[in-house]
């Protein structure tokens, strides 16, 4: 499937689509460059999702928790892999416990954890197009 997002006015609805095509996946791993808009997007869903708090990329802390008013999706865990060196480190930061909590997880540069994604993870594309239009396809 894909999802148009022609200008940063319409990425609202793109994000409303974008939930309501996800079925039952709680693992959505973004990929794309950077710039792409993979944190904008992440931060239009959880804006659609409710959430009261600040979303912004958690590059240092590798995850931040956000809280909604969506009872299919009451919390939301944001993760960032970027700077992850080693498999290890996730493992020390007990991913286990997010990815099988039930809970929406959404996953920035999961390149960098491929080995560990479950099987079952939704694998989304953001692509910007030369036009400045992103593509997002799953």
């Amino acid at each position: 499937m894909e999802i148009k997002i022609n200008t940063l006015e319409s990425i609202n609805e793109a994000a409303q689509a974008f939930l309501a095509a996800i079925g039952s996946h709680r693992i959505i791993a973004f990929y794309g460059k950077m710039g792409a808009g993979k944190t904008t997007f992440i931060k239009a869903i959880c804006q659609c999702l409710g959430t009261d708090d600040v979303v912004t990329s958690p590059t240092f802390a590798i995850v931040n928790e956000y809280q909604t008013v969506n009872p299919d999706y009451p919390r939301v865990f944001h993760f960032d892999f970027y700077r992850i060196h080693k498999l290890e480190e996730v493992y020390d930061m007990g991913y286990e416990d997010y990815f099988y909590s039930g809970q929406l997880c959404l996953l920035e540069w999961p390149e960098l954890i491929e080995d560990i994604l479950p099987d079952d993870a939704l694998r989304v594309n953001i692509t910007e197009e030369t036009d400045g239009t992103r593509t997002i396809s799953f």
